[in-house]
């Protein structure tokens, strides 16, 4: 098999500042290893912070940038200074820090998708690994409350509106390995972080920070780890296997059924995916729009709805060589005669409320049998709700967030 020549990179993201620091500091010990670390907290007026550390090297740069944000941040300086990296001969390793309100996930995307210069950053550096650091101490809180970014000052450009635990959560999600600082309060609280770890990170492992060199945390990147592979849309919800059981009064509650949402009756259920709910995830097929799938996430008290793309059975559906090999088996195994691989299917981790309160308020939002045998051209006089997405600023520059293009909203804009 042919060499893979591309310079090594590590991802290290995560709202617990100093442990996040220090973990990235470890990587230094490495010979040849670049350290570079962002501070956004500066970012709504213009300006970011790079540090650069290599050796006894320790460069800090202040960058004015047109547009305050993550995506401008991405693609003038990180994904540019990253490929010049990659090119040194003396730098055999780089370990990235993001800032505390940075997402893994969209940093990998434009990591694959973005060009600098001719090529994609992945044309030159090897992801070997995303690692989250959590503070066992603080995590919780932060992953099952209401709290905006900005009520912490953690926000990553001037129209961000996402919630604490919306980052707390896809931060873990993505992560290929989890590191452990801080301890909870008490044994009830360290159970209840286990259970819901458990269930949004199935299979990830958790190291402690203690005593964590950069190799053994190298090491501790599993087979068939994830590596920045995009979240598929369209494919498995339940990575990973979590558990299904009732723990701790955290439960799973896969949410499934072969009929369409009536969008009003669904924008008036929304709110059981936002009140003493973790995580939601999942798509949603909604009577008005019949050919496309929506997304749906919610974290604490923000909640995202986009687009997905077109249903296979859609007129203008991708052909079934063009999709992945897991989509085609999972749509195979649904397929219904009138209506293709349309359906619900929701996962959702809860934690102050019954599953038998959500699947309720769910199946009261689907179409009535009445409402199903009335057809698509009624369902597409109903009024929608989910018709206006929203546009995010630095339209020209943007590094989009692949999972959805839908509006993040605190639960009391919608």
């Amino acid at each position: 098999m042919p060499t893979d020549s591309r310079t090594p990179l590590v991802l290290i993201s995560g709202l617990a500042l100093t442990p996040a620091t220090e973990f990235a500091e470890r990587f230094l010990a490495l010979p040849g290893t670049a350290v570079v670390e962002y501070n956004l907290r500066q970012v709504t007026e213009g300006v970011v912070t790079r540090r650069l550390r290599q050796g006894q090297a320790n460069q800090l740069s202040v960058l004015e940038l047109a547009h305050g944000c993550v995506s401008c941040t991405l693609r003038h300086d990180m994904l540019p200074l990253l490929r010049k990296l990659s090119q040194r001969p003396e730098v055999r390793r780089i370990a990235v820090r993001l800032d505390e309100a940075m997402e893994p996930e969209p940093v990998c995307y434009a990591m694959q998708e973005v060009l600098v210069g001719d090529a994609p950053l992945d044309d030159f550096v090897r992801l070997d690994g995303v690692y989250t650091v959590i503070d066992r101490g603080s995590w919780l809180d932060a992953a099952t409350g209401d709290d905006l970014l900005a009520d912490h000052d953690l926000i990553a450009s001037p129209e961000d509106e996402r919630t604490l635990a919306q980052v707390a959560i896809s931060q873990v999600e993505f992560a290929d390995v989890l590191i452990e600082a801080g301890r909870e309060p008490d044994t009830w609280t360290a159970a209840r972080t286990n259970a819901v770890l458990d269930r949004v990170a199935p299979g990830t492992p958790r190291v402690p920070l203690s005593n964590l060199d950069a190799a053994g945390a190298l090491a501790r990147v599993p087979d068939g780890a994830r590596l920045g592979e995009l979240t598929d849309m369209h494919g498995a919800l339940l990575r990973g296997q979590p558990p299904l059981h009732d723990e701790c009064g955290v439960s799973t509650v896969l949410f499934g059924a072969t009929r369409p949402f009536h969008p009003e009756r669904l924008h008036e259920a929304i709110d059981v995916l936002l009140d003493g709910v973790v995580r939601t995830r999942g798509r949603a097929w909604v009577a008005s729009q019949p050919d496309v799938a929506l997304w749906v996430e919610s974290a604490g008290g923000g909640l995202g709805i986009g687009h997905a793309g077109p249903w296979l059975a859609a007129e203008n559906g991708p052909g079934w060589q063009n999709v992945s090999d897991e989509r085609r088996a999972l749509a195979s195994l649904r397929w219904d005669p009138m209506f293709g691989d349309r359906a619900q299917e929701l996962v959702i981790v809860a934690h102050r409320i019954s599953a038998s309160e959500i699947e309720a308020a769910l199946t009261e939002a689907l179409l009535t049998d009445a409402e199903l045998a009335a057809g698509e051209e009624e369902w597409l006089r109903y009024p929608d709700p989910f018709g206006e997405w929203h546009t995010d600023p630095c339209e020209d520059s943007q590094v989009p967030d692949n999972r959805t293009d839908a509006t993040r909203a605190d639960e009391g804009d919608r």
